[in-house]
Order: C-alpha cells, then sequence, then structure tokens
C-alpha cells in the first residue's frame, strides 16, 4: 500500500497476514495423513519428510490429538491418524484451534487495547469483516479439498505407504 503525505515523499507500508508456523506444521501433518488414506504415520515419518524438527512435531501432534484431529496409538503397529476422515475436517476449523488468536489490531484485544481513537475509529469494523471473510473462505474447504488437488497443482507427494 502506498502513501503519499507530498507529491515528493512517498512511504511504502506492506501488510501481511501470516498464520503462525504452529498453524502451517498442524495443516502439514493433517494434510500428510489424510494420504495416507487410514493408515498410521509416525512424528520420525513427518519429520524426516517435511524436514522438520521432530521436537515441534512433538507438540503439534500432542495438540492435534487433544484437539481431536488426530488419534495416537502405542506399540509396534502404532502411530498417528486422522480422528475423522479428511472431507470432515475444514482448514477453518483447524486454523482456528491452532492460532492463537486473530487481533490483527492491537484494539481487537480489549483487555490490552491502549489505542486512543478505538472508541471512534471505524477501521476496526472493516478489519472485523475481513477476517471474518478470511476464515470464511478457509471454512468452505476441507483436507480432503487440499489433499486432492490436481498433482500439477499441489505437488505429486511421494507418502510413503506401510
Amino acid at each position: 500500500m502506498l502513501f503519499s503525505d507530498s507529491p515528493f515523499v512517498n512511504i511504502y507500508i506492506e501488510f501481511t497476514v501470516r498464520l503462525t508456523l504452529y498453524s502451517d506444521y498442524s495443516l502439514r501433518v493433517l494434510l500428510y495423513l489424510s494420504r495416507k488414506e487410514g493408515q498410521a504415520a509416525t512424528i520420525t515419518e513427518l519429520a524426516d519428510f517435511y524436514n522438520i524438527s521432530r521436537n515441534h512435531l512433538v507438540k503439534v501432534v500432542h495438540n492435534l490429538g487433544i484437539s481431536g484431529f488426530i488419534s495416537t496409538s502405542r506399540g509396534k503397529h502404532g502411530g498417528i491418524r486422522l480422528a475423522r476422515p479428511a472431507n470432515e475436517i475444514t482448514v477453518g476449523e483447524v486454523v482456528r484451534q491452532t492460532e492463537p488468536d486473530f487481533d490483527l489490531l492491537e484494539c481487537f484485544n480489549p483487555e490490552t487495547d491502549q489505542c486512543i481513537i478505538t472508541k471512534t475509529c471505524h477501521l476496526k469494523s472493516v478489519l472485523f469483516e475481513a477476517r471474518a471473510a478470511f476464515i470464511d473462505v478457509l471454512d468452505r474447504y476441507t483436507l480432503a479439498d487440499a489433499a486432492s488437488a490436481k498433482p500439477s497443482e499441489f505437488m505429486d507427494i511421494p507418502i510413503l505407504q506401510s
């Protein structure tokens, strides 16, 4: 976005909406499991496949289990699987569960809001609407939708089959 105070001064401000790495890893785990079609996977398998820290994935997998997205079992034939079919889990549901908040601005959180124009500012309502639209779009897609895209559009993932 470009703001100009005068014809000679241009200030560029870049706005970024970004999910946390935790949400990214959660979605990756769930996409991988959706491609396994009911077969178990291990945390080590996921860490090796995505080339990410096993320690990070332990926490992610633990919380995905608590949230009811995956089921875990121990033992020789244990591992992790989707707890529900991939076509019953929306991307929006996962993101709402894994993101700490969606406070786009300070004023979104009344407990920490220190902005002096909060009571008269209308930007907040615009951004609330944008946030709702963002989540609405995520709610329209399931893990199955994301995992079954054409290989040319969604890389042909060589998921390890047990």
